[in-house]
């Protein structure tokens, strides 16, 4: 195969290196006029006269167009770690130039090669990529099966320190370094005894985990109101069961928390499916910075919290799959400005415990219709020397579905 003008063809590189790829995907790379890769990757080729090298800009999807724009008309090779779709630069390419135009030729993955060590099959183990190492508590459950794709050198000691931190010490903790090469490593031990006073694992390792530890939480929307540091402005486990019920958390789908408080909402949404997108939005700066410990805390890193008060915070934030209200109600143009987001299909939960935000919710129900809803909680406590109930504020909730199929 032959690199083509207009296209792009990404090239997977195992641990065995430039000599490891067969001889026509050797002939590719050295036919390009441009190669695009890391500095590891760019240093294993040999030379190629009047071949352009360049590294990977930094932001890389901010980098990326302009340097793709310079070398339009060019025959391009991208270099990447075995297999590209797999959290890798290939699937950032496919975004921004769109499948026809890019080209995978893919290696061995760490992945498999690590499952092929342990005998694990691909169907009983999950796969988490380090960026932030609290993305595996997450996954925290006694038994599962977890690889970790370390950022570098220094994930291991990093999860082994959150796993102990955690209660989950005991888990059987594998390190493995370089697999495919001639200087392939392997570690086994625990988490609670990982030698962090030998050194650093190899630059590029994976981990593997067999989690033991206590059951703390699970991927049902309801989680216990003390997993979340709050002030009290907290969506309460009752009620935000039944509104994530209704906002229906899809894979690759987009959320807006809007007056996210603690920001329990998203962080939920979250973890529904590793491929969920949030975006928690919250005035007060103090909230907004426990929401991102909150989503740490509880394996999902990856949520965005813009610091803002809706509506004006919403403005270029990109559209909603769904939109849950829990603050905010009562400024004028909110409620209509998360409608117009939504796209066809698109859920909304809004929730009211005053007078003011219940006219809000009644007014649009009337207009738009849907599913309104007063929710009254009560929860068993000490009365005297006997036990009654203890009612919590009435909650009115609506939701609503924009009309038309889900995209």
């Amino acid at each position: 195969m032959s690199a083509t003008a207009g296209r792009v063809v990404v090239v997977g590189i195992g641990a065995d290196g430039f000599a490891g790829l067969s001889e026509t995907i050797r002939s590719t790379v050295l036919a390009a006029d441009a190669v695009l890769g890391g500095a590891r990757q760019l240093a294993l080729l040999p030379d190629a006269p009047g071949q352009e090298r360049h590294p990977w800009p930094s932001p890389l999807r901010a980098g990326l167009p302009a340097l793709l724009a310079e070398l339009t008309g060019r025959t391009v090779v991208a270099l990447a770690s075995g297999d590209p779709l797999l959290s890798g630069v290939g699937a950032t390419l496919i975004d921004l130039l769109g499948a026809d135009a890019v080209t995978v030729l893919p290696a061995v993955s760490s992945v498999s090669l690590a499952r092929a060590r342990l005998g694990w099959p691909a169907e009983t183990t999950a796969v988490v990529r380090a960026g932030d190492v609290h993305a595996v508590l997450r996954e925290l459950a006694p038994g599962r099966r977890v690889l970790v794709l370390s950022a570098d050198e220094t994930t291991p000691a990093l999860l082994a320190v959150l796993l102990v931190e955690r209660g989950y010490g005991a888990s059987a903790m594998s390190v493995l370094g370089d697999l495919g090469g001639d200087d392939e490593t392997r570690w086994d031990g625990t988490a609670a005894t990982y030698p962090t006073f030998e050194g650093p694992a190899p630059r590029l390792n994976i981990v593997a985990l067999e989690l033991a530890g206590p059951l703390a939480t699970g991927w049902v929307p309801g989680l216990p109101d003390q997993a979340f540091e709050h002030d009290g402005q907290l969506t309460k486990r009752d009620l935000r069961a039944a509104a994530l019920a209704r906002l229906t958390p899809v894979p690759g789908q987009l959320l807006w928390d809007v007056g996210a408080g603690a920001g329990s909402v998203g962080i939920e949404w979250l973890r529904a499916h590793p491929s969920c997108r949030a975006i928690a939005v919250e005035g007060n700066p103090e909230r907004a910075q426990r929401i991102t410990r909150n989503a740490a805390n509880l394996g999902v890193p990856a949520l965005q919290v813009v610091t803002g008060h809706a509506p004006t915070a919403l403005t270029d934030l990109p559209a909603p799959d769904a939109v849950f209200i829990g603050g905010g109600l009562t400024t004028p143009g909110t409620l209509d400005a998360c409608l117009q987001a939504l796209k066809p299909g698109g859920r909304l939960v809004a929730h009211g415990v005053t007078l003011q935000t219940e006219a809000v919710l009644a007014q649009a129900y009337t207009e738009h219709g849907g599913e309104l809803t007063r929710i009254h909680v009560e929860h068993a406590a000490p009365l005297g020397t006997f036990t009654g109930w203890t009612p919590a504020r009435a909650v009115t909730q609506w939701a609503f579905t924009v009309p038309g199929a889900r995209p």
